[in-house]
């Protein structure tokens, strides 16, 4: 069990950091087509997705990261409150 809430909270991290990755990205005009932001956007669209169906757009900004950002790290805080 310790090496799956290991497992799950460095899942989370990676998770938080290509989500702050692609918010960074999104301030500048990048290649879709480039491989490296393909991937972040794979790997980070699962997860924004629902929130975006549920958090409007406040004109130009999305949201949906910060609401990402929050969820991961009550998960995060909750791993960490486990017994190991």
């Amino acid at each position: 069990m310790p090496y799956l809430l290991t497992f799950l909270g460095i899942l989370l991290q990676v998770l938080w950091l290509a989500i702050l990755v692609r918010v960074i990205l999104s301030w500048f005009p990048v290649d879709p087509s480039n491989p490296i932001i393909r991937l972040v956007w794979d790997v980070t669209e699962p997860i924004l997705a629902p929130f975006r169906k549920v958090i409007p757009r406040i004109g130009m900004f999305d949201l949906s990261p910060i609401a990402a950002f929050l969820v991961i790290s009550f998960l995060q805080q909750a791993i960490a409150g486990m017994p190991r």
